[in-house]
């Protein structure tokens, strides 16, 4: 799959759905009919997975889970939380869910951020402010995270 990319400006429309913008579909290509599996992010924020991705994810997870050790069923509940599947209308729109609409604090404004083979959905004032909180020393953050990592930026 090719790789995501994008931070897109998005509304919500009075009945929850919002347009997928066309560089995103053009960019998701053919795959999958455009199905889509949409969860809780790990901040206050959705993620939004191709199904393709979404089901090679839990393929992953099925492996390496138990629901025999207490941490790691809590932690499939948590992940699994919300998940619904979603399908492109015939006017390129998704409807998201009340519940997860409620959960990111998503009213009507929104940011689709788009990266690897995901798209994070997030309410546009909890974007900004998670922007916010970028590091003033992003070149000292980066040897923190990825010092180790041999990456030619």
């Amino acid at each position: 799959m090719q790789q995501l990319i994008g931070e897109y400006e998005v509304k919500l429309d009075a009945k929850g759905r919002f347009r997928l913008p066309s560089q995103l579909i053009r960019q998701l290509g053919e795959m999958d009919s455009h199905q889509f599996v949409i969860n809780r992010g790990f901040e206050t924020h959705l993620t939004l997975y191709p199904r393709s991705v979404w089901d090679g994810l839990v393929a992953k997870m099925d492996k390496k889970l138990s629901v025999f050790k207490g941490n790691q069923r809590k932690f499939i509940r948590y992940f699994y939380r919300g998940a619904t599947e979603l399908l492109l209308d015939g006017s390129d729109r998704l409807l998201l869910p009340k519940g997860l609409q409620e959960y990111a604090g998503i009213k009507k404004d929104m940011v689709l951020f788009s990266y690897r083979d995901r798209i994070e959905i997030w309410s546009k004032d909890e974007y900004e402010n998670m922007i916010q909180e970028e590091p003033e020393d992003f070149s000292g953050f980066t040897e923190i995270v990825a010092g180790d990592i041999e990456l030619d930026l």
